[in-house]
This record gives C-alpha cells, sequence and structure tokens, in this order.
C-alpha cells in the first residue's frame, strides 16, 4: 500500500478525510471530499443488539465495535473508491460516548494515520452533530444560532464563524432526548424511545396530561427536563397503582409537547435576542417532526430559516465527524498520538 504523507490545505480542492464515530452504539466510517461532498457514509447500528436490554449496554457495545470497526472502514473506503493512501487526515470522535466504545475507534484512527503519515483530528461528538448541516447546506454561513439535542446533551448555542461557538443554554440535568427515553421505557415502548414516542405520539392529544416546562418562563436559555421526567413518571406510576389503564399516546403526545414547547421556544428567543435569520436544528432529536415542524412556524412569523439534516444525518454517522475534521484540519488543527477518550467531553473543553 502506498503511503502518503498528509497534505496542506495549500494543494487545493480534493482533500479527503476519513471519519471514524464509535461513541455509542453505531459503528460508523465515512470519506467526505473537501468538507462537502459525501463520498461513503457506513453506519453499523447495533440498535437490534441492545433491544432486549431496553438500552445500550456499554461492554456489549464496545465488543461489537471491535468486531466491526475494521469491516465498516474498509466499507467506506471501497464505497468512496479510494485507497486508504490517497487519505489527507483522519477524524475521530473522541467525545462525549461511551469510554470503551470511544477507545475502539481512538484506536483504529490512530493505527492508521501512524501508519499512512496521516495527522489525526479529534473531533467533540457534539461539533459533529453542527457540520450535518455543514453538509446538506454547504452555502449557508453563520451567524447562526443552533440547537442541538440527543439522548445526552441538549445545548443552544451562537456561532458566528464555524470553529468558533458561544455556548448560551445547556441543560441543568437530564437532556431532552433522555426524558423520551426513559419515559418511553416506562410506557413499555421499544428501543430507541425517541422514535416510539414521537410514533405513538401521533395517535395522541397534546393537552391529555398538563406536564410542566422547565425553567420556559426563566430569564435564561438553560434547559431543565428532570422535573418533567418526574411528573411523567409519577403520572405512570399513579395510574398504575388505580389499576387504571395507561392512554399510552395521550402520554406520549403531552410529554412531546413539552418538550418541544420549551427547546422551540429558548430557541426563537435566542435567534432573536442575537438578530439572527438563521437557526440550525441538530442532533438526533432532531429528527423528531413535532419539533421541526414548531421550529418552522414559530420561526417563520419572524423571517427566520430553519435548516435541520436528513434523519441519517441527524442520528450517529461518521460524514458529520468528517465535515467537522476538515474544517479543523484547514485551519491546521492536529491532535497529539496521546488524545485520550474523554466520555464526559462538552463543547468547547478542549
Amino acid at each position: 500500500m502506498e503511503v502518503k504523507q498528509g497534505s496542506s490545505a495549500a494543494n487545493g480542492p480534493g482533500a479527503l478525510v476519513l471519519g471514524i464515530e464509535t461513541s455509542c452504539d453505531e459503528t460508523a466510517a465515512a470519506v467526505v471530499r473537501d468538507g462537502k461532498e459525501i463520498l461513503a457514509n457506513v453506519i453499523s447500528s447495533q440498535v437490534d443488539l441492545h433491544r432486549v436490554y431496553g438500552g445500550v449496554v456499554p461492554e456489549i457495545a464496545s465488543r461489537k465495535h471491535i468486531e466491526l470497526i475494521m469491516p465498516v472502514i474498509d466499507l467506506a473506503l471501497k464505497k468512496a473508491g479510494v485507497s486508504a493512501g490517497e487519505l489527507d487526515a483522519i477524524a475521530v470522535t473522541y467525545g462525549p460516548g461511551l469510554v470503551g466504545a470511544l477507545l475502539v475507534g481512538l484506536s483504529a484512527a490512530k493505527a492508521m494515520a501512524l501508519a499512512l503519515g496521516c495527522p489525526l483530528v479529534g473531533v467533540n461528538h457534539i461539533e459533529g452533530h453542527i457540520y450535518a448541516n455543514v453538509l446538506e447546506y454547504p452555502e449557508v454561513e453563520p451567524p447562526l444560532v443552533c440547537l442541538t439535542v440527543s439522548g445526552g446533551h441538549t445545548d443552544l448555542l451562537y456561532i458566528d464563524e464555524y470553529g468558533r461557538y458561544d455556548i448560551l443554554g445547556r441543560t441543568r440535568d437530564d437532556a431532552a432526548g433522555e426524558a423520551f427515553d426513559k419515559i418511553a421505557r416506562m410506557l413499555g415502548l421499544d428501543y430507541p424511545g425517541g422514535p416510539e414516542i414521537a410514533r405513538a405520539a401521533v395517535d395522541g392529544d397534546p393537552q391529555a396530561v398538563e406536564f410542566p416546562r422547565g425553567l420556559l418562563q426563566a430569564d435564561t436559555y438553560d434547559f431543565s427536563f428532570s422535573g418533567l421526567k418526574t411528573a411523567a413518571i409519577n403520572y405512570i406510576h399513579n395510574l398504575r397503582q388505580r389499576g387504571e389503564e395507561l392512554p399510552v399516546a395521550d402520554i406520549a403526545a403531552s410529554l412531546q409537547e413539552a418538550i418541544v414547547d420549551v427547546l422551540a421556544a429558548k430557541t426563537l428567543a435566542a435567534a432573536q435576542d442575537y438578530g439572527v435569520k438563521t437557526v440550525f436544528l441538530s442532533g438526533g432529536v432532531a429528527a423528531n417532526e413535532a419539533l421541526r415542524a414548531r421550529l418552522r412556524e414559530l420561526a417563520g412569523i419572524h423571517g427566520i430559516k430553519v435548516y435541520y439534516p436528513s434523519k441519517v444525518l441527524c442520528t450517529d454517522n461518521a460524514a458529520m465527524i468528517a465535515c467537522a475534521g476538515y474544517y479543523r484540519w484547514l485551519r491546521g488543527e492536529r491532535s497529539p498520538w496521546d488524545l485520550n477518550a474523554v466520555p464526559s467531553l462538552r463543547l468547547g473543553d478542549g
């Protein structure tokens, strides 16, 4: 195999970046050209493997990543029609996520980068979700406000240029996706919980149960979903103790409504306060149709445009990591060989 040294940004167009993502239960690899064109985006999901447990089992996830990581990378290169020796850089998620899972991707990325003489670029998984929008809408330029919502994170950001983030608000306790997943389990719905809640909510009344909207009226961009989660758990427990049948659709619709209300209101407020006309929505929960519709509705009234990725790029994938890594590589950023997994990494750390 030809060994190619990592070329510099000055070498012009055609830069190829391999992205590797193993932060949770998807083993993913992608090849992206010039931070815009997805040549291959391979995702091997473990959802069926973990569904029987009602959630991701870290040890099982790590072992599966070990089994799949190199076949997935090989398939991505094959689908892209490029050899490893043609890569200009290797981007890899180093946090946040499950430490064992992260280490599998990191180890593969380091081994390949060292063997090929390629630069290694560590990418924050949350930042990767932002760049899913950049992949799909390369013509959109900052300034903008971005809401990133997933199973473990709820972040509201002001972005004046890509790579620079002003963190306006975060969840003070549980993430929105965590609330979806927990209540889905309580209702006996399948894993993953977010999509199951959304499906059940279609047949429900969003006004059936008056769940709390944490920090909705507070003078802050922060979020809080622990009170909502507790209220929903207590509501379900009380019905069961009285021997009453659970109105699953109504509970799902009311829970979704409470979460969407808060997310949309705070995002719109931030966009107005910062005078931007563009909003990005990213992360796994960005696939939620109710959230998309509410943001479009509220933002449209004020002439604000809302962008969100296609659903395959909302979930964990390596194309977004390759894209984020490309722009870091362009700025001359390189990660050291002792780069370690940081399971609790937050946007803005390091």
